[in-house]
């Protein structure tokens, strides 16, 4: 049987003796195929020559075949696309700190365990950051695996050290009493702070309530992060705040400019200033307060799996670390009290 040569398909073994497949155009860059075996190499091959990708790399100057050209066809892909936006918005960042960096012009196909190390010391500032740049580089690799442009994963091996930290901190009872004293009630500093103390929601879901939400003295709540689906029985505290709410939006919380929903990153911004503006640490934050909720619930006597139904946690790990505490607390307080009783040894007469 005759061969059939693809037009423009350029073939060649690279350093490592692995057959690589190109589409080269005149004046154009080049665009890396799968495997001519692979099943969705005629699919590649058919969207390179409608010039799906090459409109990509003309607009920007992308060098074909760089990590940088591999980042825009993964946010291409459905993989990327299906994520959520929050998500993206996070990748996105990260991504364009690749972009912009050296390495992002080097050829993705060569990148081996030592590149990775160093793109994440330089570009990660932070153990999070550190460990979000190895993970998106992971993805990346194994995008680029699928596509048959490489075999394997140079990231499987490189570790990123985690340090131990106690994480976001939770509110103290005394930093939300400084608050409270600071905004009165019927404001909506105020309301904000209990919406978020007494759902245990974070901000993402707390600036979308409003009165349709809620049924039966209980607050529906879809979760933006997990999808998760809760009602929240309203506390009596959340319920009197609601009754001074004189608002008439779709939401409990809305700009004082010009009364429109605040978007998550803005209410956070404007929520850090009532925290200054209230003197509390920079260490207060919105999610801070979700914490606090759990801590409160578990220093009520909340099983893991009762706080579990408010926070909306689907494992049971995140929880614990509440209970676990509180727990801490009380059996050292029944201990030091048994230990009062004793002396020199002895357990003291009454």
């Amino acid at each position: 049987m005759p061969s059939v040569k693809l037009k423009y398909l350029k073939i060649y073994r690279d350093c490592r003796g692995k057959t690589r497949y190109y589409l080269r155009r005149k004046g154009r860059q080049d665009i890396p195929l799968p495997d001519i075996t692979a099943p969705d190499f005629m699919a590649a091959y058919g969207a390179a020559l409608n010039d799906s990708a090459l409109s990509e790399i003309g607009k920007k100057r992308v060098q074909s075949g760089s990590l940088e050209f591999l980042i825009i066809q993964w946010q291409k892909s459905d993989e990327y696309l299906s994520l959520k936006k929050s998500t993206q918005a996070v990748y996105n960042r990260l991504l364009q700190r690749i972009r912009s960096d050296p390495v992002g012009q080097g050829p993705f196909a060569e990148m081996e365990a030592h590149h990775a190390r160093a793109v994440i010391s330089a570009l990660g500032d932070a153990p999070t950051t550190r460990t979000r740049i190895r993970r998106l580089l992971s993805q990346l690799m194994q995008f680029a695996i699928s596509k048959g442009w490489r075999e394997d994963d140079p990231t499987a091996s490189v570790k990123v050290k985690r340090q131990k930290s106690e994480g976001i901190h939770a509110w103290t009872d005394a930093e939300i009493e400084q608050y409270l004293t600071k905004w009165t009630k019927g404001t909506q500093q105020r309301l904000a702070l209990s919406l978020m103390l007494y759902t245990g929601q974070r901000r993402s879901d707390v600036v979308r309530m409003g009165p349709s939400d809620v049924q039966e003295n209980m607050i529906y709540v879809r979760q933006e992060k997990t999808s998760e689906c809760l009602w929240i029985p309203i506390h009596s505290d959340l319920k009197d705040e609601l009754g001074d709410w004189n608002g008439h939006g779709q939401t409990y919380l809305s700009r004082i400019s010009d009364g429109k929903p605040y978007g998550v990153n803005g209410f956070y911004n404007v929520f850090k200033d009532w925290c200054a503006a209230a003197g509390l640490p920079l260490r207060c934050s919105p999610h801070g307060l979700r914490k606090a909720a759990g801590r409160r619930l578990a220093e009520a006597g909340c099983t893991p799996h009762q706080i579990a139904a408010i926070l909306g946690h689907r494992s049971l790990t995140e929880v614990m670390r509440y209970t676990k505490s509180v727990e801490q607390k009380k059996m050292a307080l029944e201990a030091m009290a048994k230990f009062e009783k004793v002396s020199n040894g002895k357990i003291k007469s009454v």
